[in-house]
């Protein structure tokens, strides 16, 4: 399923918590490791240092590696989907935040603008994320639109291929019922959902996905994501970069980075190539 894993690394905990998983993942679908660190200061030599640790822990687990310390050359985002496409990378794993710790400084604003932008999936953790080796459940919101179908296809495929079972979930966005709670436009709201999740099963039973669960929440959508997620124990999050409007951010796209700022496991994102937003 996946052949080359690029996991860009500034040495943090964070990213140690994602080179563990990119070895995980390597090793489930033998894959290669190839790990980037992005320069942006000519005297720094944390790189080195960095990449290095990567490939330790991957010839430890008896994966193939490669380094490579790069130039930012503008954005460091930017310069991480060029080496992906560059080196045929078709998965890239990276940790939400960097060597400072914050929120959203160094690798976590770079790793939304990555998953917003790049055309291989991206998978997040977080410095606690805990990552399931066994990846015996995978979880996929469906909003209908082209990007999570897209999304739902890859859960499928990983499901497929790590005989793990298949929750799919549409969520009811609760704040867009009309004040009066107009039962019309929640029971058309219900029914979309319903028919969002019907299509992702059907593909699922047809592809021979052995376990499928499929509920319709309701609630606001990355807070239900999340703590269904957390109630069912799923290993890990497949998810849409954006949703049904297309519209950079909208829907889906702002759901699926607050999911993965919140998520106690695993988020994978993933791009619809057809989708022009």
């Amino acid at each position: 399923m996946y052949d080359t894993i690029l996991v860009p690394t500034d040495g943090s905990d964070v990213a140690a918590v994602a080179a563990d998983a990119a070895v995980a993942l390597a090793r489930r679908f033998g894959a290669d490791v190839r790990a980037v660190y992005v320069r942006d200061d000519d005297g720094d030599d944390r790189g080195e240092r960095a990449t290095a640790t990567v490939a330790g822990r991957a010839t430890t687990a008896g994966v193939d590696a490669t380094t490579a310390v790069v130039d930012a050359d503008g954005s460091i985002h930017r310069r991480i989907l060029a080496d992906a496409d560059e080196h045929g990378a078709d998965c890239i794993v990276m940790g939400t935040h960097g060597r400072t710790g914050l929120d959203r400084f160094v690798l976590g604003s770079v790793a939304e603008r990555t998953l917003r932008e790049s055309s291989v999936p991206v998978f997040t953790v977080h410095e606690d994320t805990v990552v399931d080796r066994d990846l015996d459940a995978v979880l996929v919101p469906t909003d209908g639109s082209a990007c999570s179908e897209a999304a739902a296809a890859h859960a499928i495929d990983l499901a497929l291929s790590a005989d793990a079972a298949l929750h799919v979930v549409h969520v009811v966005d609760a704040s867009v019922v009309p004040m009066d709670g107009s039962g019309a436009v929640l029971d058309e709201l219900q029914r979309a959902g319903e028919r969002a999740l019907d299509s992702v099963v059907e593909r699922a039973e047809r592809a021979g996905v052995s376990t499928i669960r499929a509920s319709v929440l309701s609630g606001t959508p990355y807070r239900a994501i999340t703590d269904y997620a957390d109630a069912e124990d799923v290993a890990l999050v497949v998810m849409g970069t954006h949703g049904r409007t297309g519209f950079d951010r909208y829907l889906l796209g702002s759901v699926a980075e607050r999911v993965v700022r919140l998520s106690g496991c695993p988020v994978l994102t993933v791009d619809d190539d057809d989708d022009d937003r």
